[in-house]
């Protein structure tokens, strides 16, 4: 295992930043599981925060407490766009469901230590960590650190490691704000934006995370190659 330390902030504070490196190869006792195929999804309408119930999933309630195989979301998982996942932080019954992704990375957006049994699940499973750590704000005019959030989409731009899962605590705020400058990489309006964010974070949106939304410059990053689905558009001259 390889742990790299980010370099010392201008204020003397070292920032929450790490890549966390592990064997790419699955345990010979365990057999990697099928390749997911990101083309045959949808986006949801809404986050998705549950499973179905019994009478949602059409079978009674003994099938559903018996039945195996379950795959359960993390908490306000979606699809952002081809090889690119959001959601809240995933736990163990969770990771049946993560292995069907065929997930080469995760970005944590939270700055506590990643726990030991999500970190044998990556290791089991070749997944390589990517750490921002960024403080759970509260204050009302607090903003996201616009470095790190640059860190991040870093690796998101870099298709060597997707399929990648975006996660922080609950999925709204922080994966929220990065996901919201990946949708101004992609050309979407900032009515969208607002709205596609605040469809996570519902009640709980924040006025200076869509601000620094708004007034986050994506004009360094535009000459990085995107494989996004609007990015082949506009490419086609598809997109205005």
């Amino acid at each position: 295992m390889k742990l790299e330390h980010q370099k010392e902030s201008a204020h003397g504070d070292y920032e929450m930043c790490r890549t966390i490196e592990v064997d790419p190869s699955p345990s010979p006792a365990t057999p990697p599981p099928p390749a997911f195929d990101c083309r045959h999804l949808t986006l949801p309408e809404k986050p998705i925060s549950a499973v179905p119930t019994a009478e949602e999933d059409g079978c009674d309630s003994g099938e559903l407490v018996e039945g195996e195989g379950l795959f359960i979301p993390p908490l306000n998982f979606s699809m952002v766009d081809n090889g690119i996942f959001r959601s809240g932080f995933p736990d163990s019954a969770n990771f049946s469901f993560l292995q069907t992704l065929g997930l080469r990375s995760i970005i944590c957006l939270c700055p506590e230590p990643y726990p030991d049994i999500n970190m044998e699940f990556l290791k089991s499973n070749g997944i390589r960590l990517f750490q921002f750590g960024i403080e759970s704000n509260k204050e009302p005019f607090v903003n996201i650190p616009e470095d790190t959030i640059r860190e991040a989409l870093q690796v998101v731009l870099d298709v060597k490691n997707h399929p990648v899962l975006i996660h922080c605590k609950r999925g709204k705020h922080r994966t929220g704000c990065l996901v919201g400058c990946i949708r101004k990489l992609q050309r979407w309006c900032l009515s969208s934006v607002f709205d596609e964010y605040q469809r996570f974070a519902a009640a709980k949106a924040r006025v200076s995370d869509q601000r620094f939304m708004e007034l986050f410059d994506v004009s360094s990053l535009k000459h990085q190659p995107m494989s996004f689905s609007c990015s082949k558009k506009c490419n086609n001259n598809q997109c205005s």
